[in-house]
């Protein structure tokens, strides 16, 4: 329909020796606060679908399933300071287009009757967790 191709599960190679160490760090770090995050919605149940589903024009995540059967969207953040806002913050406009066309893409080829775009966010240090359900619809768009 958009004439994306999907590329499904990210799988990680091998790290080549000029990696930029900042950015390796970073993704590290992502990794980690998905990580997180998917364990705390498991503990209230839910079922991991996917994670960092990626087609062309954006990534999601996480994607699980509530303990009610919806389809969720996760976008994890996390930020350390909040000199230029917290992490809910940082999910602008054109990142939650990016969210909706990855989740689009995705329900092409597995529909599902419900669902809807959650978000958790990791601020501070040491980090606090926020978890937003239902943070924006694609009507807001």
């Amino acid at each position: 329909m958009w004439g994306m191709t999907c590329i499904g599960i990210r799988t990680v190679p091998a790290l080549p020796v000029t990696e930029n160490i900042g950015t390796t760090m970073s993704n590290q770090l992502g990794v980690s606060f998905e990580g997180r995050a998917q364990a705390l919605l498991e503990r209230r149940g839910w079922r991991l679908v996917a994670r960092n589903y990626q087609c062309r024009g954006g990534e999601i995540d996480l994607i699980m399933r509530d303990q009610t059967g919806v389809l969720v969207f996760i976008e994890v953040r996390a930020r350390a300071r909040s000199d230029f806002g917290d992490a809910a913050q940082s999910i602008t406009l054109a990142k939650r287009r990016r969210l909706t066309l990855a989740a689009r893409h995705y329900l092409l080829r597995r529909p599902a009757a419900r669902c809807r775009f959650d978000v958790v966010t990791f601020d501070g240090r040491p980090p606090v967790v926020h978890w937003l359900p239902d943070a924006f619809r694609t009507d807001d768009l």
